[in-house]
């Protein structure tokens, strides 16, 4: 593809290379990628999928360690998330995350403070949620390598 881009690399960085027309692959310095690609490119997440993805994994991440004491290290979950693309703006005006978990072995008064506790955790130490909710200014530098 292009010229070697590669430079130091450590436990934190994050970069994407170019991998085709349309398509890049995600890293990080743990050895982990992920496939990026245009919406309804086949093996790839969209960058908005990414988006949606990372909000529903920083919720998931946010509780599970409270879900896991309150209902069993083994506990199932699942998080859907959607929003639809506004076009005219070229943003997603709205994110939904639908959070299914079994609380059938709780008492109602138990569900309750539960609920209480996830939602009161989400809202204090997402940082994809937070980030998104209260915006972040992003900064674009071209470097000629």
């Amino acid at each position: 593809m292009a010229e070697n881009l590669s430079r130091p690399i450590s436990s934190d960085a994050l970069w994407i290379e170019r991998t085709g027309t349309g398509t890049y692959t995600g890293y990080n310095g743990r050895g982990a990628s992920v496939l990026i690609g245009q919406v309804g490119g086949a093996g790839s997440f969209s960058p908005g999928e990414l988006l949606k993805i990372s909000l529903a994994g920083c919720t998931g991440l946010t509780v599970d360690a409270v879900l896991a004491r309150r209902i069993g290290d083994n506990y199932a979950a699942r998080i859907d998330v959607s929003g639809a693309k506004d076009a005219p703006s070229d943003t997603y005006p709205e994110i939904t995350e639908e959070f299914a978990l079994d609380l059938s072995a709780l008492a109602e008064s138990d569900r309750a403070t539960l609920l209480k506790i996830l939602h009161r955790a989400v809202e204090e130490h997402c940082t994809i949620g937070r980030t998104v909710t209260r915006g972040a200014k992003v900064t674009l530098s071209v470097v000629s390598s």
